[in-house]
Parts: C-alpha cells; sequence; structure tokens
C-alpha cells in the first residue's frame, strides 16, 4: 500500500491516522529502493541484508525458499546479531512455534519472512527441520505471553498474516477490495501494537512499522515509536529498506553493512538517536 491509500484516510485507517500519526513520528519521504513491478520477497530480503542481489542468485520473485531461492550470504542482519551473541526471533502470524516455515501455507507467505532465504540460517536446501531456523521463529499468538514474561528478543520481526498486512488473499474474511484490506490490517494494529509499544517504550526500544513495496511514483508509509521520538512529526529525510537495516544495526551495536553505509538513519525523527 503507498502513502496515499493510508496517510490522511481516516475512514480506512482510522487508528493509523487518528492514533499512531497523532502520536509518534512518520517519514514523508520513504522511497521504494526496488520499483518497476519487483514483487514483495526482494524487498524482505533487503531489509535483512540491504540487496536483493547475490553472487549466487538474485531475488526477483515471492517463490518460496529453494536450492535456487536461497543463497550462501551471511553478511545479513541476524548472523551480524548471533555473532555478536544478541538474541533475535521472527514471530509470523500463522505459523507453528518452533518449526522452520520454509514453505507458504494457508495465510502465512514465507516471501514476507526474509530470514528463511539465508542458508546459515535455514540450511542448503533450505530445510523445514532446520533446528537454528526453528529455534527463531515463533507464531504471533506467542507474543502476547512473551512480552508479559519479559521473554521476548533483543531484535524481533513480527510480520501479520495475508489477511491483516492489508495485501489480503481469497478467503479472508474481510472480503477484497482494497479498502477492505486496509482496515483490516489498521485492526491489526489496533488490537495488537499497543502492548508491544509499552513494552518498547519500558525498556528504551524502538517499533518500526514498515510496508513492503511502492513504486517510482508513490511513496510508502512508515512510523517510528519510540524514546525521544518527536511527536507527530512527519520527517522529510529520504528513506528507503537501507535505512530500516542501517538504523537496526546502529541500534543494536552492531556494524553497518557497507551495503547500507550511505543511507539516512531514522535519526531526524528522534530527539536523541539511538
Amino acid at each position: 500500500q503507498d502513502q496515499v491509500k493510508i496517510i490522511g484516510n481516516t475512514t480506512d485507517a482510522p487508528y493509523i491516522n487518528n492514533t499512531l500519526l497523532a502520536t509518534y513520528a512518520s517519514a514523508s519521504n520513504f522511497q521504494d529502493e526496488l520499483s518497476n513491478g519487483i514483487p514483495s520477497e526482494p524487498h524482505y530480503v533487503w531489509m535483512e541484508s540491504g540487496a536483493n542481489k547475490f553472487s549466487d542468485t538474485t531475488f526477483s520473485t515471492d517463490a518460496d525458499p529453494s536450492s535456487t531461492n536461497s543463497t550462501k550470504e551471511t553478511n545479513h542482519l541476524v548472523t551480524q546479531l548471533a555473532t555478536a551473541k544478541i538474541s533475535w526471533m521472527s514471530y509470523q502470524e500463522g505459523i507453528t512455534s518452533n518449526t522452520c516455515p520454509v514453505s507458504s501455507t494457508g495465510y502465512y507467505a514465507a516471501k514476507h519472512d526474509p530470514f528463511v532465504f539465508f542458508q546459515d540460517v535455514v540450511g542448503k536446501p533450505p530445510s523445514s527441520k532446520n533446528a537454528y531456523c526453528s529455534a527463531h521463529h515463533k507464531s504471533i499468538a506467542d507474543l502476547s505471553g512473551d512480552l508479559k514474561n519479559s521473554a521476548v528478543a533483543s531484535y524481533n520481526f513480527i510480520t501479520p498474516s495475508l489477511c491483516n498486512d492489508m495485501h489480503g488473499a481469497s478467503g479472508c474474511p474481510q472480503g477484497t477490495t482494497n479498502a477492505e484490506n486496509i482496515q483490516a490490517g489498521d485492526t491489526w494494529l489496533k488490537n495488537n501494537l499497543q502492548p508491544i509499544i509499552d513494552y518498547a517504550l519500558a525498556h528504551d526500544g524502538y517499533v518500526f512499522i514498515t510496508w513492503d513495496e511502492g513504486s517510482a511514483t508513490q511513496l510508502m508509509p512508515f512510523i517510528a515509536i519510540g524514546k525521544n521520538v518527536k511527536a507527530k512529526y512527519p520527517g522529510a529525510v529520504m528513506y528507503t529498506h537501507s535505512s530500516l537495516l542501517k538504523s537496526e544495526e546502529e541500534i543494536l551495536g552492531v556494524p553497518v553493512l557497507p551495503a547500507v553505509s550511505s543511507a539516512n538513519d531514522f535519526a531526524d525523527l528522534f530527539t536523541q538517536f539511538p
């Protein structure tokens, strides 16, 4: 979904507009680093590594991970975190906890889980039985309890299902129109986000809400939440998913990957960052 369909659309996205944008910082110039019709999956891989092209493969489709649709590249965020002994977890709606979700099923789409495309996480070939991958995947249904018990990792990547991420899919309860998909995503945020925000603010954490793709002429929404955020601030600095990755590395204290070193971080959205 692009900005013009979300920002200011209080009919379909009242929570985003009346609560989140009215409280936290946002980006008015979040651009798509991969335009020209490239689908979701390469954007998710980019969020994790700052690229979609590697020596052994180029991600350009929404195919599930396989021997050919995965990479041996190790220069990506969660491997940096593992090396630094910093915990991480992928919460995916629609999966079974402690499994490695390399295959799309129901309303879970592997294309929206970047970690399953890196062989040092899932193996070669990517395997649903990979122990390391399984240990770093949980259902969103477990997130509420983990927050209450302070059992969440230092870095958490959270993806709603196709029915709740504004994509929509055949059979979703809300219907199939774009307005209905936006409403479903807005309602999901209203029902799930506040405990995440509360935990982050209590633990000097950050919450970044990002969309996966736009186009050469359509900017993406982006919302930043955390201590020292500039309230109600629509920042005009140009960002991409490279900015997201660079900012996460700075917050977590690992080296900034060369692929994203020239990107703007999110400092402009906060009075002090990180």
